[in-house]
């Protein structure tokens, strides 16, 4: 009788703590697998990850019959562990061979903010103390203003004229807070150091620097580049931009990374227009192509599932304007896969790049990672503490955003 009671509590404890293992798998599996898949046509659904995943569509395993739909269809598929155990549902769409024309080429890059960009408020000191306005309205750092009374702010010297001519009288300020437009009031207040009438913000209206461009697709007409959005340095909030360019560029020279000072490329404008831009997001900067550049060789893009941890190479100009393959080795995380920009982690191993750059500097972003023969993504950002390591954003990504750019700029053509 003991030993059966014995018995029995053992297996309850092995029963509950399978139990306990199979639902932590579960929602372990649920937070790192890519909910979202494209296939090729005639390709066959493969899921990296720790465990063995299936794809089941009505009953059978859709990995197995990928190939008998057409591009464009799309279907939701219900993922399960080693075949048996629910985890979640994902996502599936046919897509067509995808190919683009890999660059690794500088390009130099003029933004034009919506607005002027509220980068810092500071305390105004007049004859009867320090004051403050725009604080005490509620103006924030990141915050856009678009209008003063009614009359459109493009630049710098707008706000200031506006300012400096309220001689203090009230003004109703229209500003863009991430997506919402809000209204504030406020008097600006005399300077008692030079006689101007502030309103307590420093204001940019445009930005300039130097990034690589990672790929020309074809199908969209846009040339996309850095991996990255491009922020105001001081408020670190993505600039919006009401216009801009990309021009060609050359890099000039190298201020080699070391631990916790990241490198730079140093270039110049050649001024030769390539596009307007379009679009600064997180996923980059993606611009129209009306330039001179001559695209003949495509290469084809490689789905997330397709990328392989191991050897790779970075396509980077850090000389001139030609670019060259250096080696690397990519490590990817599952819970990667759902991260809009830190896809994969680099690690630069070729000797030549090393004693050039130190590793991955700034100016590099954008610059193409390529694997068996195929793009799969491009260099975003450098880990200051160890400058051979970086971060990568898938191609697939990029080129989705592109897409969508492309969809956007038909509609309002139409």
């Amino acid at each position: 009788m003991k030993f059966a009671r014995v018995l029995i509590k053992t297996l309850f404890f092995v029963f509950l703590c399978f139990n306990i293992l199979v639902f932590g798998t579960v929602i372990y599996l649920d937070y790192n697998v890519e909910n979202e898949f494209k296939i090729k046509s005639g390709e066959t659904l493969n899921i990296n990850a720790a465990v063995p995943i299936t794809a089941e569509y009505n009953g059978s395993n859709f990995s197995r019959v990928g190939g008998a739909y057409s591009v464009g269809e799309k279907f939701e598929v219900d993922l399960k562990a080693f075949g048996l155990i629910p985890i979640s549902t994902a996502k599936v769409e046919i897509i067509d061979e995808l190919q683009v024309a890999v660059l690794g080429t500088p390009f130099g890059m003029k933004i034009y903010t919506k607005g002027v960009l509220v980068s810092d408020i500071t305390e105004v000191i007049t004859e009867s103390g320090t004051k403050n306005p725009a604080k005490k309205a509620g103006l924030r750092i990141g915050d856009y203003i678009l209008s003063v009374d009614g009359k459109e702010v493009l630049t710098n010297e707008e706000l200031g004229y506006i300012v400096e001519n309220s001689k203090g009288e009230k003004m109703r300020l229209e500003v863009m807070r991430g997506n919402k437009k809000l209204w504030f009031s406020l008097s600006a207040v005399k300077s008692k150091d030079t006689g101007d009438y502030k309103i307590g913000v420093w204001v940019k209206d445009s930005s300039a620097g130097i990034g690589t461009l990672t790929f020309y697709s074809p199908s969209t007409n846009l040339l996309c580049g850095l991996g990255h959005g491009v922020c105001d340095d001081d408020s670190k909030k993505l600039l919006k931009i009401n216009k801009g360019e990309i021009v060609s560029a050359q890099i000039i020279s190298v201020e080699k990374g070391k631990m916790g000072t990241p490198g730079q490329l140093k270039g110049r404008f050649n001024y030769e227009t390539l596009g307007d831009i379009c679009l600064n997001c997180e996923q980059g900067i993606y611009s129209d192509f009306s330039g001179n550049l001559k695209f003949t060789n495509l290469t084809e893009i490689a789905l997330k599932q397709e990328i392989k941890e191991g050897e790779a190479e970075i396509f980077c100009t850090v000389n001139g304007d030609a670019p060259q393959y250096y080696s690397c080795n990519i490590e990817i995380r599952n819970s990667n896969y759902n991260s809009a920009t830190q896809n994969m982690l680099i690690t630069v191993t070729d000797k030549a790049l090393l004693e050039k750059t130190g590793g991955i500097v700034q100016g590099m972003s954008g610059s193409p990672i390529l694997q068996n023969g195929k793009l799969i993504g491009a260099v975003t950002h450098v880990l200051i503490d160890e400058p051979t390591k970086g971060y990568g954003i898938f191609a697939e990504n990029m080129l989705e955003t592109a897409q969508g750019v492309a969809e956007e700029n038909l509609k309002e053509a139409s």
